[in-house]
């Protein structure tokens, strides 16, 4: 029974981790239209960046999604404090360190829990970049980075990053 609820209580904790870590995938990058000089080599920035561009235009798009303040933190306190304190049980800890271990576990879920509750409800950015090259791209991504209109940037593996 309790190797069970040590179980539960692992894979909670990683579905937890990996949905707060998951990254933001942008859409609407079309890489590869990268658009020649026709094999002609008239020595005009032969080294230019081909996945750089100005940001023209950000809109914020709603998700959509709500949840109650703090669920996510709660969710996540409540099992971190449970798979602590089990883990810290059947490796033969101490009372005092069991309870400890439930606090650290608490803390470090109620983490895990918000950051996916924020990755889950929180508002995405559609970045429009006017590219080097005279394409426009749109990139949906949920933070921003320091990005601002007029801003210089780069787009790599569908995400809009600082030059």
């Amino acid at each position: 029974m309790k190797i069970q609820l040590i179980a539960a209580g692992a894979i909670a904790s990683l579905a937890l981790a990996g949905c707060a870590t998951s990254p933001g995938y942008g859409g609407g990058y079309n890489g590869g239209n990268n658009y020649g000089n026709g094999g002609y080599n008239n020595g005009y920035n032969q080294n230019r960046c081909t996945d750089c561009g100005i940001v023209t235009r950000i809109d914020t798009v709603a998700s959509g999604r709500t949840a109650p303040a703090a669920t996510g933190a709660i969710l996540g306190g409540i099992v971190g404090a449970v798979a602590g304190h089990e883990i810290s049980d059947k490796t033969g800890g101490s009372k005092g360190n069991q309870n400890i271990a439930a606090v650290a576990g608490a803390a470090a879920g109620a983490l895990a829990g918000n950051k996916v509750q924020q990755n889950v409800t929180g508002n995405s950015y559609d970045i429009q970049v006017r590219m080097d090259d005279g394409r426009v791209i749109v990139v949906n991504q949920k933070d921003l980075g320091g990005i601002r209109e007029n801003t210089y940037v780069r787009v790599v593996n569908g995400r809009v990053v600082l030059r």
